[in-house]
């Protein structure tokens, strides 16, 4: 299917290359559904806003699905009904060169993760749609000031997330989301039947490309790309008819791929005049379910501070 083309709004503001520091007010259209996402704590404000994506996992080239078919949709049904979820959570603050380690394997499961890496965000919202609060562990780290002992006696990578569980760790944000799914209790957020299990696997395959191709554009390449990417996931929407999202009901293929939309979406709106659910009323209605899930919701960050940490990120390229 021949790309649509990103829709601009009309008369965008363009930044001046001499002051990346100036704040841009842009009008909202009336096709935007933003993320609502909760206010963040006073720890998460706190939080210098350039954590580079650098520090989190990196992005894998992956093979773009055959092709993504193509069907009618009904209506949204929300099917958060019976998802586990807590009151809100006390975070506790980033671990830093400072910090002592926790008593690592003593056999408490911990979730190392940032607050601001999409990927660690990933595994964080797996975690709560399961209602494992109470027994996976959250350990915030400080990506610009990062203990030795996290590389040394956690995770060689030294990138988040990781999660340490019955005396191992285990990385990669895609393949822990399975891995806490499968091997802790609580609803399975991954389809049994074979179809929808097949389609979840291609999505997921193609999560990276398409994070891919919208980065190309944020660094200065063509926005075409990127709006073939956008496309793609409002043929995907389209699949099943049970629900607004991949699969119909929601899933690890939904985590996947919400973190970097909520960052998306306020960016090339802001900085770009970008509207990425204009002409694409699927995109537009899974957005506006997913702000519904509270499991979700306690894992976003503040859209402004996520908006100023892409802007300096790619200060260069805009």
């Amino acid at each position: 299917m021949a790309a649509r083309g990103i829709i601009k709004m009309t008369s965008p503001v363009t930044p001046s290359p001499m002051d990346t520091s100036t704040s841009y007010s842009l009008p909202l259209p009336t096709t935007l559904l933003p993320l609502p996402c909760r206010p963040p704590n006073a720890f998460i404000q706190g939080l210098r806003s350039a954590v580079l994506l650098v520090a989190c996992e990196p992005l894998r080239s992956r093979t773009l699905p055959s092709q993504l078919c193509r069907r009618r949709r009904t209506a949204a049904t929300s099917v958060f009904a019976g998802m586990a979820t807590s009151g809100k959570e006390v975070l506790p603050p980033a671990l830093t060169s400072a910090s002592e380690p926790p008593p690592l394997f003593d056999g408490t499961t911990r979730l190392y993760i940032s607050l601001t890496c999409p990927f660690a965000q990933r595994v964080w919202i797996t975690r709560n749609c399961k209602g494992l609060q109470d027994q996976i562990k959250l350990v915030p780290i400080d990506l610009q000031d990062r203990p030795d002992w996290y590389k040394e006696k956690v995770y060689p990578g030294n990138k988040v997330p990781a999660l340490e569980h019955n005396g191992k760790v285990i990385g990669e944000s895609l393949d822990l989301i399975k891995y806490v799914d499968s091997h802790f209790d609580g609803p399975s957020l991954y389809p049994e039947d074979p179809a929808k299990k097949e389609f979840a696997e291609e999505l997921l395959v193609y999560v990276d490309s398409f994070t891919k191709a919208v980065f190309t554009s944020l660094k200065g390449g063509s926005d075409d790309e990127a709006a073939a990417a956008f496309d793609q996931i409002e043929e995907a929407l389209g699949k099943f008819e049970e629900g607004p999202f991949f699969i119909g009901q929601f899933s690890l293929v939904d985590i996947a791929y919400a973190p970097f939309i909520e960052r998306f979406q306020p960016f090339l709106l802001e900085v770009k005049g970008i509207d990425i659910t204009a002409g694409r009323p699927r995109l537009a209605a899974w957005i506006k379910e997913l702000s519904k899930n509270d499991a979700y919701s306690q894992t976003c960050a503040d859209p402004k501070q996520l908006v100023e940490s892409y802007k300096k990120r790619f200060a260069s390229q805009l």
